[in-house]
C-alpha cells in the first residue's frame, strides 16, 4: 500500500490531469470525470498546455484528491475492464478529440488494460507446446530487439540462443557512450510495453540509464544464461537437405564453431555501423580522430582545438556537451539539422508524477496512451506531401509549410542576434525530408557561444594539421570528431548468408535491401529481420511499437510451422514484389521521398529503403499473424517404407 500520508496535492501538480482523470474511471467507476466540458485541447508544441482554465485544473485536482486518498485507505479499484462504449469515450477524452473508427481495436490492443495484448505468445495447445520444443532458433543480436525475440521465445516454449559480439546486452545503448548520448522519444514509450519504468529520471534518459533498463530486463527473465558474449556470426548457410541453418561463429578466443537452428532471427539494428565520409587526406592527420559511435574517452578535450565534422543527431547532443570544455571548437555542417520545440529534452520527470506512476492504479497506462497517440498518426499530415502543393520546394504541402514556420519562428527567437548564424541554420528542405531532432535550445546555444564557429564552406581535404575547406583556408585542430552517421541502407552487411540453392542474400539485394513487412525474404527460409527494410518511422512513434509487432509476426510464423507440421516456410515471390511495389509508391508521397532531398533514409540507388511509409496501424494490422496464403510452406519429404 502507497503512504497514506503523501502529500497529495504537491503531487497532483506534477499530474497529466485527462490520464490521470481516466484512471479515475477505473477507481471510482465514475464516468462523470470523463464529462464534455473538461474534455482536453491540446497544444502540440506546449505539452503542459490541455487547454482548461486554472480554476477547473484546481477543481479537478481538489476531487481527484479525495478519490486517491479514498484508494490509499483501502478501497478497491470499483471497474478494471469498461465496457466497450465507456472504453471508447475514455480513449477519445484522453486523446483530445475522437479518435478515427477503424483505431479503436488497434488502441484497445495497445492499452491492455486486461495485462494482455496481441503481442502475447499463443502457443497454449498440448500439441503446439510439444512442436514449439522442435523449433531452435538463433537470434543475432542482444539489443533491444534481440532481448525481445528471446522473451517471446521464452514464453512461447521455444528453444533459443542469442549471440553477441559485444561482452554485455543493450546493443546501440552499450556501443554508443559519447556525450550527452540520450533518446530522443519519450522514455515512457522508449520501453517495452509489458515492461514500464514507472521511475525514468528524465523525461528522455540517457545511455547509461537506458543501458541498466535492458540490462535488469535480461536478468529479470534470465536472458544471460542464453547468451554468447563477445561472438560473431561468420556466415549462414541454408541446408535445405535437413531444413536448418547452419550457422559459423567465432568466439572471443578465435575458435570456431558451427551450430544449426530450425530458424534465425537478425537483431542488429540499423543504426551500429558507423560510416566515416570520404575526405583525402583523413589518413593524415596527426592528432586522435574518431566517429561519435567509437568515442576515445582516453582523449581528453579540454582546451584543445577540436573539429567536429556533421551535425546530425549525435553531434546535436554531443557538441553541446563539450563546448564549454574545448579552447576552440568548429563545426563543419554540410546541412543544417531541423530542431522541433522540445523544451522538456533534458528535464527530469517531476517526482510527482513518478508517484502516480507507482502508485495509482492505470495511470501509467493512460499517461502512455497519451504519448503514443500524440505521436502516432497524429503528426503524419505534417509531413505529407501534397500533389497539388504549389508553393516552394523547401515544404511539400500546407501542413508542412505550417510546421515549418513555427520552427523558423522558434530557431529566429533563439539566434535572430546573430543574423550570420540565423542563415546557416535554417534547413532549406522540407521538415520530415532528413532525421529531425529535438530542441530545447541547447543546441544553438552551443553554436553562440564565443569559443564556436559553425563552418558551412566544404572540406576539401584533410592534412596532418587540420580541416582544409574549399575557400583554401586550413583550420589548424588538434582532435577530429567524426558525426556522420551511421551505414544504415547496408541492411546486414556484416553477414554472410546464402538462402537455398546457395544464392547470396546481397547478391540478391543487389544494393536495395527489400523485404516482405521488412522481415522475410523470398529464397531465404525460416530466415526472419527485425528492423528490416522500410520500418523506419520518421516522427510516428516508438521503434521499440515497430519491434514488439514485428516479433509478434515472427513468433506467428513459428507458429504456423509448429501447427502445419511444415519444416520452412517463406514468402512467395509475388506477395513480396507486390507489398514493396506498394512501399515505393507510398514513399513517393512523404517529405522524405522528396527528389530534392538526399539523406541517409535513401540507399545508394536513390529509392527509400528506411521508411515505413503508412501509419503504425497498418503495420500493427499486417503483423498481427501471417497469412498462410502469403508463404511457401515446405513439408518434410515422405520416407519409403
Amino acid at each position: 500500500m502507497a503512504d497514506a500520508r503523501a502529500d497529495l496535492d504537491e503531487i497532483l501538480k506534477d499530474a497529466h490531469l485527462p490520464a490521470l482523470m481516466a484512471a479515475l474511471v477505473h477507481m471510482t467507476g465514475d464516468t462523470g470525470w470523463i464529462r464534455a466540458e473538461w474534455a482536453p485541447t491540446y497544444n502540440p508544441f506546449e505539452r503542459t498546455d490541455i487547454g482548461l482554465s486554472e480554476e477547473v485544473q484546481a477543481r479537478i485536482k481538489q476531487e481527484a484528491k479525495a478519490a486517491i486518498q479514498a484508494h490509499l485507505d483501502g478501497r478497491p479499484v470499483q471497474l478494471r475492464e469498461p465496457d466497450a462504449g465507456t472504453l471508447r469515450r475514455m480513449i477519445d477524452f484522453v486523446a483530445g478529440a475522437p479518435i478515427p473508427e477503424g483505431y479503436a481495436d488497434f488502441l484497445t490492443d495497445e492499452l491492455a488494460l486486461a495485462g494482455k495484448s496481441s503481442k502475447d505468445p499463443q502457443f497454449d495447445q498440448p500439441r503446439l507446446k510439444e512442436a514449439a520444443r522442435k523449433l531452435n532458433v538463433l537470434v543475432i543480436g542482444a539489443g533491444m530487439s534481440g532481448l525481445l525475440t528471446g522473451i517471446r521465445l521464452s514464453q512461447a516454449g521455444v528453444p533459443f540462443e542469442i549471440v553477441d559480439k559485444n561482452p554485455d546486452v543493450g546493443g546501440t545503448w552499450f556501443e554508443n557512450t559519447y556525450p550527452g548520448c540520450r533518446v530522443d522519444n519519450s522514455n515512457h514509450m522508449y520501453s517495452y510495453s509489458f515492461e514500464p519504468n514507472h521511475f525514468w529520471p528524465q523525461h528522455f534518459s540517457t545511455q547509461p540509464v537506458l543501458l541498466s533498463y535492458f540490462q535488469g530486463i535480461a536478468d529479470k527473465y534470465g536472458l544471460r544464461k542464453h547468451i554468447r558474449f563477445e561472438t560473431t556470426v561468420e556466415s549462414l548457410a541454408w541446408d535445405e537437405g535437413r531444413a536448418v541453418w547452419r550457422i559459423e561463429l567465432r568466439g572471443k578466443d578465435g575458435r570456431r564453431e558451427t551450430v544449426e537452428a530450425r530458424a534465425v532471427v537478425t537483431a542488429v539494428g540499423q543504426l551500429n555501423r558507423p560510416k566515416m565520409p570520404e575526405i583525402e587526406g583523413m589518413e593524415t592527420f596527426s592528432g586522435p580522430a574518431f566517429h561519435s559511435a567509437e568515442w576515445r574517452h582516453d582523449v581528453d578535450l579540454r582546451g584543445k582545438r577540436v573539429a567536429v565534422i556533421g551535425t546530425g543527431a549525435s553531434a546535436y547532443q554531443f557538441v553541446p556537451e563539450i563546448a564549454p570544455q574545448v579552447g576552440a571548437l568548429k563545426v563543419f555542417q554540410r546541412t543544417p539539422p531541423w530542431g522541433l520545440p522540445a523544451s522538456h529534452y533534458h528535464e527530469d520527470v517531476p517526482e510527482g508524477m513518478k508517484w502516480l506512476l507507482e502508485h495509482v492504479p492505470f495511470y501509467d497506462k493512460w499517461y502512455r496512451f497519451w504519448l503514443f497517440w500524440m505521436v502516432t498518426d497524429g503528426f503524419l499530415p505534417m509531413v505529407k506531401a501534397d500533389p497539388a502543393w504549389t508553393g516552394p520546394p523547401q515544404a511539400v504541402g500546407p501542413d508542412n509549410a505550417m510546421l515549418r514556420e513555427l520552427c523558423v519562428q522558434s530557431i529566429t527567437a533563439q539566434v535572430g542576434d546573430r543574423p550570420d548564424l540565423l542563415a546557416k541554420v535554417i534547413p532549406d528542405y522540407p521538415i520530415g525530408g532528413k532525421r529531425a531532432v529535438l530542441d530545447n535550445g541547447v543546441w544553438l546555444a552551443a553554436l553562440k557561444r564565443p569559443n564556436v564557429e559553425l563552418v558551412t564552406d566544404q572540406i576539401a581535404r584533410i592534412t596532418p594539421k587540420g580541416v582544409v575547406t574549399a575557400d583554401g583556408t586550413e583550420h589548424e585542430v588538434d582532435v577530429i570528431i567524426y558525426g556522420t552517421g551511421f551505414q544504415a541502407s547496408n541492411f546486414l552487411s556484416t553477414l554472410k548468408v546464402k538462402g537455398r540453392g546457395g544464392r547470396d542474400l546481397h547478391e540478391a539485394w543487389g544494393g536495395d535491401a527489400r523485404a516482405y513487412l521488412g522481415i522475410t525474404v523470398p529464397g531465404f527460409p525460416n530466415f526472419f529481420i527485425l528492423y528490416g527494410p522500410n520500418t523506419n518511422i520518421v516522427v510516428n512513434g516508438s521503434i521499440i511499437f515497430f519491434s514488439e509487432c514485428a516479433v509478434r509476426y515472427v513468433v506467428g510464423c513459428l507458429r504456423l510451422l509448429a501447427e502445419t507440421g511444415a519444416r520452412a516456410l517463406e514468402p512467395r515471390r509475388e506477395v513480396h514484389d507486390a507489398f514493396n511495389a506498394k512501399v515505393d509508391e507510398a514513399n513517393k508521397g512523404w517529405a522524405w521521398g522528396s527528389p530534392h532531398v538526399s539523406s541517409w533514409y535513401k540507399n545508394a540507388l536513390g529509392r527509400v529503403s528506411q521508411n515505413w511509409p503508412f501509419g503504425l496501424i497498418d503495420y500493427w494490422r499486417a503483423t498481427l499473424a501471417p497469412n498462410p496464403d502469403d508463404y511457401v510452406l515446405e513439408r518434410a519429404p515422405e520416407t519409403v517404407a
